[in-house]
């Protein structure tokens, strides 16, 4: 199937369902692209993830199943289940950031969104700020048709004077030098850690004021939080 126009707009009728966007897209030159599934190049890829909590109701919907309460990874394995027949009907391959061989998500982020990293290693946009996602990507052997980058001039984090961010945390894990995060893991185990940041999110990521409307919910934060904890 050609990368182009028609299969963004049929990806964005499919996964609209389920919370989960069309992010971006980029093509490559020769030799660097992944591998597809067939052993050749891929050509161009297409992002897929979520923007703000646009994909908690699907997600917790069917993390209530019996069957998938047990699930190890949870939302690693509800995207797989929700992106791997799209790409068989679309002919492409799919990638995910939790499996090997280990794709560069966030360069491909970068080049196809223009979004620069936060303190909190976090990529930020500057309309979603840290509340976004990506659930997995598409390849595809041909070249895109319409590849247009999306380039902000702006990094949000270099118009913001105040940047909360570095004084939000209570262990200092968040410093302009990136993030600790193994000083993160062991405060949340801390009676302190429970009822701060692991009842309400990260008090750095809240702290940021960028894309404050699409902050996940109290529950989705709860999940991400239990996951880092790990």
């Amino acid at each position: 199937m050609r990368c182009g126009p028609a299969i963004v707009e049929q990806l964005r009728a499919t996964l609209g369902v389920h919370g989960v966007f069309v992010r971006g897209s980029l093509s490559f030159h020769r030799g660097e692209g992944p591998l597809l599934y067939d052993g050749t190049e891929a050509r161009s890829i297409i992002l897929l993830g979520n923007i703000g909590g646009s994909i908690w109701p699907a997600f917790s919907k069917w993390l209530d199943m019996p069957a998938n309460r047990t699930c190890k990874n949870p939302l690693d394995d509800w995207s797989k289940a929700i992106i791997r027949p799209i790409a068989v009907e679309a002919g492409a391959t799919a990638y995910f950031p939790s499996d090997p061989p280990w794709q560069p998500f966030q360069r491909w982020a970068m080049q196809a969104e223009g979004l620069k990293a936060s303190p909190l290693g976090i990529l930020i946009h500057p309309d979603y700020g840290l509340w976004h996602g990506y659930r997995g990507a598409l390849g595809f052997a041909d070249v895109l048709e319409d590849d247009e980058v999306q380039a902000f001039s702006e990094h949000p984090c270099d118009q913001c004077v105040e940047k909360p961010c570095l004084t939000a945390c209570p262990v200092d894990a968040v410093t302009a030098a990136g993030f600790d995060v193994p000083s993160c893991r062991s405060h949340l185990r801390k009676p302190e850690g429970q009822v701060g940041c692991m009842a309400g999110g990260c008090f750095a990521r809240n702290a940021c004021p960028v894309g404050a409307g699409y902050r996940y919910s109290v529950e989705q934060l709860a999940f991400h939080m239990a996951a880092l904890q790990l």
